[in-house]
Protein backbone atom coordinates (compact mmCIF):
# COMPACT_ATOMS: atom_id res chain seq x y z
CA UNK A 1 0.00 0.00 0.00
CA UNK A 2 1.43 3.36 -1.05
CA UNK A 3 -0.24 6.52 0.32
CA UNK A 4 0.47 10.25 -0.08
CA UNK A 5 -1.06 12.68 2.41
CA UNK A 6 -1.29 16.20 1.09
CA UNK A 7 -1.86 19.59 2.70
CA UNK A 8 -0.65 23.10 2.05
CA UNK A 9 2.40 23.60 4.29
CA UNK A 10 3.21 19.97 5.17
CA UNK A 11 4.10 21.20 8.65
CA UNK A 12 1.25 19.89 10.85
CA UNK A 13 -1.77 17.89 9.67
CA UNK A 14 -0.20 15.85 6.89
CA UNK A 15 2.89 15.15 9.00
CA UNK A 16 0.71 13.99 11.90
CA UNK A 17 -1.37 11.75 9.63
CA UNK A 18 1.78 10.29 8.07
CA UNK A 19 3.14 9.55 11.54
CA UNK A 20 -0.04 7.81 12.67
CA UNK A 21 -0.32 5.67 9.52
CA UNK A 22 3.34 4.65 9.71
CA UNK A 23 2.80 3.64 13.34
CA UNK A 24 -0.30 1.61 12.38
CA UNK A 25 1.49 -0.32 9.65
CA UNK A 26 5.24 0.15 9.12
CA UNK A 27 5.05 -2.03 5.99
CA UNK A 28 3.01 0.61 4.17
CA UNK A 29 4.79 3.28 2.13
CA UNK A 30 3.45 6.51 3.63
CA UNK A 31 4.50 9.96 2.44
CA UNK A 32 3.32 13.48 3.06
CA UNK A 33 3.83 16.65 1.07
CA UNK A 34 2.59 20.20 0.67
CA UNK A 35 1.41 22.33 -2.21
CA UNK A 36 3.38 25.20 -0.64
CA UNK A 37 5.68 23.52 1.90
CA UNK A 38 6.89 25.27 5.03
CA UNK A 39 10.54 25.37 5.98
CA UNK A 40 10.09 22.98 8.93
CA UNK A 41 7.62 20.81 10.78
CA UNK A 42 5.76 22.83 13.43
CA UNK A 43 7.37 22.30 16.83
CA UNK A 44 4.02 21.97 18.58
CA UNK A 45 3.00 19.20 16.16
CA UNK A 46 6.20 17.35 17.02
CA UNK A 47 5.58 17.78 20.75
CA UNK A 48 1.91 16.74 20.63
CA UNK A 49 2.75 13.68 18.53
CA UNK A 50 5.47 12.75 21.04
CA UNK A 51 2.78 12.90 23.76
CA UNK A 52 0.80 10.45 21.60
CA UNK A 53 3.82 8.10 21.36
CA UNK A 54 4.60 8.89 17.69
CA UNK A 55 7.94 10.47 16.77
CA UNK A 56 7.89 12.86 13.80
CA UNK A 57 10.91 14.88 14.95
CA UNK A 58 13.03 13.77 11.96
CA UNK A 59 10.34 14.63 9.40
CA UNK A 60 10.82 17.48 6.95
CA UNK A 61 8.29 19.27 4.71
CA UNK A 62 8.36 18.13 1.10
CA UNK A 63 6.94 19.62 -2.08
CA UNK A 64 4.18 17.68 -3.81
CA UNK A 65 6.01 18.27 -7.10
CA UNK A 66 8.48 15.56 -5.99
CA UNK A 67 5.66 12.99 -6.11
CA UNK A 68 3.65 13.91 -9.22
CA UNK A 69 5.12 11.15 -11.40
CA UNK A 70 4.71 8.42 -8.75
CA UNK A 71 1.97 5.82 -8.44
CA UNK A 72 -0.17 5.81 -5.28
CA UNK A 73 -2.99 3.66 -4.03
CA UNK A 74 -4.36 6.74 -2.26
CA UNK A 75 -3.77 10.48 -2.34
CA UNK A 76 -5.48 11.96 0.70
CA UNK A 77 -5.91 15.71 1.17
CA UNK A 78 -6.26 16.89 4.76
CA UNK A 79 -7.04 20.56 4.14
CA UNK A 80 -9.49 22.34 1.89
CA UNK A 81 -6.85 24.43 0.14
CA UNK A 82 -4.87 21.36 -0.89
CA UNK A 83 -8.08 19.68 -2.04
CA UNK A 84 -8.89 22.67 -4.25
CA UNK A 85 -5.35 23.06 -5.60
CA UNK A 86 -4.38 19.39 -5.82
CA UNK A 87 -2.13 19.13 -8.86
CA UNK A 88 -2.45 16.65 -11.67
CA UNK A 89 -0.42 13.51 -11.13
CA UNK A 90 1.26 11.96 -14.15
CA UNK A 91 1.72 8.76 -12.15
CA UNK A 92 -1.32 6.62 -11.47
CA UNK A 93 -3.52 7.46 -8.48
CA UNK A 94 -6.06 4.75 -7.79
CA UNK A 95 -8.15 6.64 -5.23
CA UNK A 96 -8.38 10.23 -4.03
CA UNK A 97 -9.91 11.06 -0.67
CA UNK A 98 -10.43 14.18 1.38
CA UNK A 99 -10.32 13.90 5.16
CA UNK A 100 -10.25 17.53 6.32
CA UNK A 101 -9.07 19.03 9.61
CA UNK A 102 -8.71 22.49 11.11
CA UNK A 103 -5.21 23.96 10.81
CA UNK A 104 -3.72 24.00 14.32
CA UNK A 105 -0.96 26.34 13.12
CA UNK A 106 -3.62 29.05 12.88
CA UNK A 107 -4.62 28.67 16.55
CA UNK A 108 -4.43 31.81 18.66
CA UNK A 109 -4.56 32.50 22.38
CA UNK A 110 -2.37 31.47 25.27
CA UNK A 111 0.20 28.71 24.89
CA UNK A 112 -2.18 26.41 26.75
CA UNK A 113 -5.04 27.25 24.37
CA UNK A 114 -2.84 26.73 21.32
CA UNK A 115 -1.61 23.36 22.60
CA UNK A 116 -5.24 22.40 23.25
CA UNK A 117 -6.02 22.99 19.56
CA UNK A 118 -3.01 20.92 18.48
CA UNK A 119 -4.10 18.10 20.81
CA UNK A 120 -7.71 18.23 19.58
CA UNK A 121 -6.64 18.13 15.93
CA UNK A 122 -4.16 15.36 16.70
CA UNK A 123 -6.93 13.32 18.34
CA UNK A 124 -9.20 13.92 15.32
CA UNK A 125 -6.47 12.91 12.85
CA UNK A 126 -5.73 9.76 14.85
CA UNK A 127 -9.43 8.85 15.04
CA UNK A 128 -10.14 9.44 11.35
CA UNK A 129 -7.01 7.70 10.09
CA UNK A 130 -7.63 4.72 12.38
CA UNK A 131 -11.07 4.50 10.76
CA UNK A 132 -9.50 4.80 7.29
CA UNK A 133 -6.93 2.13 8.14
CA UNK A 134 -9.65 -0.14 9.51
CA UNK A 135 -11.40 0.01 6.14
CA UNK A 136 -8.18 -1.01 4.37
CA UNK A 137 -7.57 -4.18 6.39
Amino acid sequence: MKILILCTGNSCRSQMAEGFLKAMNPAYEIYSAGTNPSSEVHQKAIEVMREMAVDISESRPKNVENFLDKTFDYVITVCGEAKESCPTFTGQVYKRLHIGFDDPAEATGTEEEIYAVFRRVGDEIKRDFEEFYGQLV
